[in-house]
């Protein structure tokens, strides 16, 4: 599409490739669908939906691909740099000043310059102290002072850089005014951070401030808060890189750094800033415990430099633990995506965006619903994966050779006679195309052609017999044990989504059965797990199901049972259930009544098999028998196809008899 802007029209061509402007950025029902197959599988939405987001989905990166490579940094950082930069600096001009104010003082005959090498091999082996001694020494060598001069103005910036990021470059070659300016901004932001701590409105204090000192702060904070996170994550970085050394390396740097603090007089300032960003961000740790951060690369850091690398620690460490989604409450909006851009890259905030939006758009569109912190499947969710479950069963009959059983001519009707009718409101019967259109013409006349409620007419169909179905499903914990527990319940929702879909006018209703036996909704059974009882109460199930039948009566009744052992339980009088195993006499007894009034109501009963004991296949085949049912022995991976096979030979069975 081209648009003229003086014209004000557009001109449209042929689409030329690339990706498809008008596609969703992600696929929202083929997430559901691969949220539902862990669902059935055992896990709760929780953690399908996590299990999704830390896999990724539709080419975009997940969670654990994200983290891997924060990790894959933390590994790179650590192994190419170390944090004592500064102090071998410091050792190696000291050094140099010491050379060249003893190459000055040798060739001297003069006593005073045997008195000044005996106070330089005088000196102290610390740093920082040789250098304190040497701040008034007089110096015969111009050179020598300047190395001197060096490291203390090294020591200035790289102290300052280590709390002000940045300023290592920004005081080099500072004036007398830059650093007036510098002791004003201090005296100001402690003010103003004591304020905060007071509980005062700061917020035109902190526009002020930034207008007068902005120029020490390159992340521009829009508010106090921001700056007082920056300013505390640098100040707790700095901690952590002292204990990163060794105790006397740390002992070194400590009185090198309070040295140089004092020399420029700022040392009560940075000691008050210090406390301050302390008690506002105490979760910082702040390097009070351990050894601190360890570098171990080639790569010798001064401190503002090892500073800012154990601050980007820090922050990878923040960002991995976001990414890793592994404490209470955690939500993908905990990730920050800037954080994400400076680590990762533009690409990774594109995949961490898209993430969010995949799981707020399968809320948005009514698949995932929060009660109470708690996230559930709804109902067009579960409808969505019983599809999905029927679909893949389907496809397992058709490649096999079982015939095609496509859903899209889904409806009430039944064979088609070849007569027609007028439309009734309610009909569901498909509509007569070519009558409707003769009758809009012959009203119409030679007018314009509108069609009008009054031409419709929809083609006439046998009519379908209706079936009370009932589905039986062990819920013993031995179902789990075999790994039959899943597919079990994937056979249960492909069937009632097959009944509800494709034969509407059918009664459905699943039975679960452990120690007892209750009916369970659609809902309830893709998020239903095992019960960790003992018993297998067929009994009761079957109880279950004849009410179910009964309120039908002019329904043909279907009954599938899947289970995988023989009735271990029945219920007793006082309607407790009762266990035994082996199985005690009278729970085969009562079982085999139910089995009776079943018999006599008309219904047979299928059971499939999930296991091949002897004393389970006794039993069932003496069920057989006696209500003349069949009995089938799938392996776990075929039920599906078994259950739904059979279920639409007895449809059809029941429709040819009808005929």
């Amino acid at each position: 599409m081209a648009a003229d802007p003086w014209a004000g029209e557009y001109r449209y061509g042929a689409w030329d490739g690339g990706p498809d402007p008008l596609a969703p950025p992600f696929d929202v029902a083929g997430a559901l669908d691969r949220i539902g197959e862990e669902v059935m599988a055992g896990a709760t939405p929780r953690q399908a939906l996590d299990s999704l987001l830390r896999d990724g989905d539709q080419g975009r990166r997940g969670l654990d691909e994200l983290l891997r490579k924060v990790r894959q940094q933390q590994r790179e950082l650590r192994s190419r740099s170390r944090v004592d930069g500064t102090l071998e600096e410091v050792r190696r001009l000291l050094d140099q000043a010491i050379g060249q104010e003893r190459a000055a003082l040798f060739p001297d005959p003069d006593d005073s310059a045997r008195l000044a090498e005996a106070e330089l091999d005088a000196l102290p082996n610390d740093p920082a102290r040789a250098v304190r001694e040497l701040s008034n020494y007089p110096w015969r060598s111009e050179e020598a002072r300047q190395s001197y001069e060096q490291i203390r103005d090294l020591l200035r910036r790289e102290v300052l850089d280590s709390q002000f990021r940045g300023m290592k470059e920004a005081m080099a070659g500072a004036t007398p005014e830059d650093m007036a300016a510098l002791k004003d901004m201090l005296a100001d932001l402690n003010a103003m951070l004591e304020a905060e701590a007071r509980g005062e409105d700061t917020t035109g204090r902190f526009e002020e401030f930034m207008r007068k000192h902005g120029q020490h702060f390159p992340e521009n904070p829009q508010s106090l808060e921001e700056l007082t996170d920056a300013l505390a994550r640098r100040a707790a970085a700095a901690q952590r890189m002292l204990q990163a050394l060794t105790p006397g390396q740390r002992q070194e740097l400590s009185d090198l750094m309070s040295a140089a603090l004092e020399d420029l007089g700022l040392a009560a300032e940075i000691a008050r800033l210090n406390a301050a960003l302390e008690a506002a961000r105490p979760d910082l740790g702040w390097g009070r415990r351990g050894r601190g951060e360890q570098l171990r690369g080639d790569e010798a850091l001064g401190i503002g430099d090892a500073t800012s690398t154990l601050q980007e620690l820090a922050d990878l460490d923040e960002l991995a633990s976001a990414l890793g989604q592994d404490y209470p409450g955690a939500s993908l909006e905990d990730i920050d995506p800037e954080a994400v851009r400076r680590a990762l890259g533009r690409q990774a905030v594109d995949d961490l965006r898209a993430l969010q939006a995949l799981e707020r758009e399968l809320e948005r569109q009514g698949y995932l619903t929060r009660d109470g912190g708690r996230l559930e499947l709804t109902p067009r969710a579960v409808r969505r994966i019983g599809a999905a479950a029927l679909s893949r069963i389907f496809r397992d009959l058709d490649t096999r050779g079982r015939g095609n059983h496509d859903l899209q001519d889904a409806g009430a009707a039944g064979e088609r006679t070849g007569a027609s009718r007028p439309w009734q409101f309610g009909d569901e019967q498909p509509l007569d195309v070519v009558r409707t259109i003769r009758n809009a013409v012959l009203r119409s006349g030679a007018g314009p052609v509108r069609l009008h409620v009054d031409d419709f007419e929809v083609v006439e169909t046998e009519r379908r017999t209706a079936a009370a179905v009932c589905l039986l499903i062990d819920l013993s914990w031995s179902m789990s044990l075999r790994g039959t527990w899943g597919v079990a319940k994937s056979t249960a929702l492909a069937l009632h989504s097959l009944i509800t879909t494709q034969f509407p006018q059918d009664e459905v209703m699943v039975v679960g059965f452990s120690d007892y036996a209750r009916e369970i909704r659609p809902a309830e059974l893709v998020q239903l797990e095992v019960q960790m009882v003992q018993g297998t109460n067929l009994q009761h199930a079957l109880v279950i199901a004849g009410r179910h039948l009964a309120r039908f009566p002019d329904h043909d009744p279907v009954v599938l049972c899947i289970t995988d052992g023989e009735p271990t339980a029945h219920l007793m009088r006082d309607g407790t259930p009762y266990f035994c195993w082996p199985p005690d006499p009278e729970t085969i007894e009562l079982t085999m009544a139910e089995v009776d009034r079943m018999t006599r109501r008309g219904a047979t009963i299928n059971v499939f098999m999930l296991d091949g004991e002897p004393r389970l296949v006794e039993f069932v085949e003496g069920l057989a028998r006696r209500n003349g049912g069949r009995v089938f022995s799938p392996s776990p991976e075929r039920l599906g196809s078994y259950v739904v096979r059979d279920f639409l030979r007895i449809r059809g069975a029941r429709r040819r008899r009808a005929g």
